[in-house]
């Protein structure tokens, strides 16, 4: 009987398994995840589940019933050490397991700071699985002090967390500007704006230049322009990279992440790949998408290719973060825009609408839902919008859809 392993056990290892099972894979499936808890989502670890709004039931995706009920073997707090693409093998500790189709979702690393700079100081966190996110949670109380590493949004999320616990934070963004990677001048200035009207306390252009520890815990910052900040803990927010450490074990070609093709296939026919750590086809161009949505669509639709279906992933990207009150909301890649319109609503609501000539290529949607939604399936259509109409707040969005 065929079996397929999943090594990630993440949102789109579940996903994966649970699509195979769906589509009435009957062979055996044995999903491999490295951390001790089911398959749980890492979106609210550094929102809800860090303020304490979300319990830890909740955070999983399927229960352990799902799995023993769809015949799923799943080994958790298990680290494959290696994997022998010859012989279609792979190894968890002393167990050596075959497979017919391996299936890589092994997600992304964070970034982490040298040791040299303090990187290993006690109370410096990084916000990437529940371990990181449980072992912080204490430090978020009212009168803390804190230094947040890095503008983008995991950054930011971090920062808005502190502010509503009441801990006095300062973030540091080494760029000209926070978010500066991944959206445009009007969008950072809106979080900017927002930040401030909280009290968080955000120095772009500066950087860190070392943290200073007292018996090994973290005490104070030193930052680039010579700033000294006293601090009872640092988050570490700087980026993170595709996870490809078994995929070079397994001697998969490499391209920005696990280079896939537009079925999600690696350069070895027996291996797959979905998820952050897959760079795939996509208008043209070769790209990695960090995001829930692409985890679970690329997912399955790696699972249907699996089972020999033969169909092209079609990424539709988009994504979101929560701060304070306000839900973001993204649709689309902005990735060459040479303009931006904005539609300002009431209060908090605005939308900025990013074009390349007269297309529309992406949409940031600040509590603004129905741009969002417009701007999605316009984008997802290969349809643009008459950007007087889209800058024009009295003006209908619907009709858009219909032009």
């Amino acid at each position: 009987m065929s079996h397929i392993v999943v090594i990630g056990a993440g949102q789109a290892g579940s996903s994966l398994v649970a699509k195979l099972r769906k589509d009435g894979f009957e062979g055996e499936i044995t999903l491999i995840g490295a951390e001790p808890v089911l398959p749980y989502q890492r979106p609210p670890l550094s929102k809800a589940y860090l303020l304490g709004d979300m319990e830890l039931e909740r955070l999983f995706l399927r229960p352990a019933s799902f799995y023993e009920e769809q015949n799923i073997t799943v080994k958790l707090g298990s680290r494959v050490t290696a994997i022998d693409a010859a012989a279609k093998t792979v190894t968890v500790g002393d167990e050596v397991i075959s497979y017919d189709q391996l299936a890589l979702t092994t997600g992304s690393d964070p970034r982490r700071l040298p040791a040299k700079i303090g990187g290993d100081l006690e109370n410096v966190f990084l916000v990437r699985d529940l371990a990181d996110a449980d072992a912080m949670a204490p430090e978020f109380k009212d009168g803390a002090r804190a230094l947040i590493i890095g503008g983008g949004y995991i950054g930011l999320e971090a920062a808005a967390v502190c502010a509503k616990r009441g801990v006095q934070v300062t973030l540091v963004e080494m760029a000209d500007r926070i978010l500066q990677r991944v959206a445009a001048p009007e969008t950072s200035d809106y979080f900017r704006n927002l930040h401030g009207s909280h009290g968080a306390d955000i120095r772009e252009g500066v950087g860190l230049d070392h943290l200073v520890g007292t018996n090994g815990k973290v005490t104070g910052a030193v930052l680039t322009d010579g700033t000294e900040l006293e601090i009872d803990f640092a988050v570490v927010g700087v980026g993170i990279t595709p996870a490809t450490q078994l995929a070079e074990m397994a001697g998969v070609e490499l391209d920005n992440g696990i280079k896939t093709d537009a079925h999600g296939r690696t350069s070895d026919p027996s291996i797959w790949a979905a998820g952050d750590c897959a760079s795939f086809p996509y208008q043209g161009e070769r790209i990695r998408l960090e995001s829930v949505p692409n985890a679970i669509d690329q997912a399955e639709v790696v699972a249907q290719n699996m089972m020999g279906v033969d169909k092209d992933y079609i990424a539709t990207p988009w994504f979101w973060s929560d701060q304070y009150d306000v839900k973001l909301q993204i649709a689309g890649l902005n990735t060459g825009y040479d303009r931006v319109v904005t539609r300002k609503g009431e209060g908090l609501t605005t939308s900025f609408w990013y074009y390349k000539g007269d297309q529309l290529l992406a949409v940031d949607a600040m509590n603004d839902p129905r741009a969002y939604m417009v701007g999605k399936r316009l984008i997802d259509g290969g349809k643009t919008a008459d950007p007087a109409v889209v800058g024009d707040p009295e003006a209908d969005l619907k009709p858009l859809l219909k032009a």
